[in-house]
């Protein structure tokens, strides 16, 4: 389903996505299947969007965006791709940034340019997310921190003394940043 206000020059749009009014597209853009794109969204042509992928209200893809399957992102957040803007003034290349699959990020957070938020990764509200954001990882804050990690879910796995406990009972372990199955 496409709105009829919205204004979409590509053709590359998966079955079963739905493009609600006030979404722009532009034409190099690829949208996979069965993603809900809200209203007010603006995309640009160098933006890949996976498959399932809900992007809500307010929100502007530029070009370098990456998403993978399964994508959360919430009203207003907000992504760069060039570290040093300059009116009319573009760089060779923009900086890219990748969600991976089943990410979430939270309303109002800020991604900037160059960052990876990786697999089952969590980004709350407001956060500001300035490094590279690791697999299963819960962050928050201005600059955004680790606070937990995640079950596939979205909760946060249970802490022991030397590890943490996902939903389904296996161990994980923290080894240079990352969460590593035992």
């Amino acid at each position: 389903m496409i709105h009829k206000l919205a204004d979409i020059k590509t053709d590359k749009i998966g079955n079963g996505t739905d493009i609600w009014q006030f979404v722009v597209i532009l034409s190099d853009a690829i949208i996979g299947k069965n993603c809900n794109i809200n209203c007010h969204v603006f995309i640009e042509n160098d933006v890949k969007i996976g498959d399932n992928v809900t992007v809500k209200s307010g929100v502007q893809l530029w070009d370098g965006i990456k998403i993978e399957n399964d994508v959360f992102i919430g009203p207003n957040v907000t992504f760069t791709n060039d570290k040093f803007p300059r009116s009319k003034e573009y760089p060779a290349k923009f900086q890219e940034i990748l969600l991976k699959k089943n990410a979430s990020i939270g309303a109002g957070a800020t991604i900037l340019g160059g960052v990876e938020v990786g697999e089952f990764a969590l980004v709350g509200a407001g956060s500001l997310v300035t490094k590279n954001v690791p697999d299963r990882a819960l962050v928050v804050g201005s600059p955004a921190k680790i606070i937990g990690w995640l079950n596939n879910d979205g909760t946060r796995m249970i802490k022991k003394k030397d590890h943490y406990v996902d939903q389904n009972g296996v161990k994980w372990i923290i080894k240079k940043k990352s969460l590593v199955k035992l």
